[in-house]
């Protein structure tokens, strides 16, 4: 599966302080991710987003990850957090008005104008098809998201912390063996340092998005398993070889 260039090459999400959005930036990490989802062990306040922000140096990618709320919400977060980008990362797939749906994503962007709006879809037991649904219905709306992240399943009443951050694995090579979704796209789900480079490899993925794989707890990276990351998946992007990550 491929298709246009991405917003960035290697996301480090659920970042929950400076310290860590400026070792993520020291990396080589091109973008970070703060969470405001409601339930999620690395929810965070705007304030807190505006001082991860301030961390890191112009060229990286802040994005705030939504799930559920409404667009008034993102954008009043969106600007208080002095954002880059919003991720809506909510379950639903379908075309119809509810949460994160395409007339949300629509609202969002043209409150925000020329910040990047992300969506989060799922490869589940029919693919991608879901998530074509979605797309076609937000192309339609004039909404199309700048990208869209592939992430693994989760079950139908799934919410807020649940929704990602888990560790559950996307089927790589099923996912190679899709079709373009019209919109550039990134991997997340299961990655880490040790399968980072296998995963880019045999899913074709042009960017990777990672959160719990670079963590000692949730919400706290590991600087180790952060630097091997970062090392290993832009290696791999880069069609180079790949150092084995740090044990331990």
């Amino acid at each position: 599966m491929s298709d246009s260039r991405p917003l960035f090459h290697v996301k480090i999400c659920g970042v929950t302080s400076p310290a860590d959005a400026a070792l993520a930036a020291a990396a080589g990490a091109d973008a970070i991710g703060v969470n405001f989802v409601a339930g999620s062990p690395r929810r965070v306040e705007a304030e807190v987003a505006r001082a991860v922000a301030a961390a890191v140096p112009p060229g990286v990618l802040v994005v705030g990850v939504f799930a559920g709320a409404s667009a008034a919400e993102v954008v009043a977060t969106a600007r208080a957090a002095g954002l880059g980008a919003v991720q809506l990362h909510g379950h639903t797939h379908g075309s119809g008005s509810g949460v994160d749906s395409p007339e949300t994503c629509a609202a969002v962007r043209v409150a925000l104008g020329p910040l990047p709006v992300i969506r989060a879809v799922r490869l589940g037991t029919d693919g991608l098809a879901e998530a074509r649904r979605w797309l076609a219905a937000a192309a339609a709306a004039g909404a199309a998201p700048d990208l869209a992240i592939v992430d693994a399943s989760v079950p139908a009443d799934a919410r807020g912390g649940s929704l990602g951050g888990t560790g559950a694995r996307v089927d790589w090579r099923a996912l190679a063996a899709e079709q373009p979704l019209g919109v550039a796209w990134a991997l997340a789900g299961g990655l880490e340092p040790g399968n980072v480079a296998e995963a880019i490899r045999v899913s074709g993925a042009p960017a990777v998005d990672v959160a719990s794989g670079v963590e000692s707890a949730p919400g706290r990276k590991d600087p180790t398993k952060l630097r091997d990351f970062v090392a290993a998946a832009r290696a791999a992007l880069a069609g180079g070889p790949v150092r084995p990550p740090h044990a331990g």
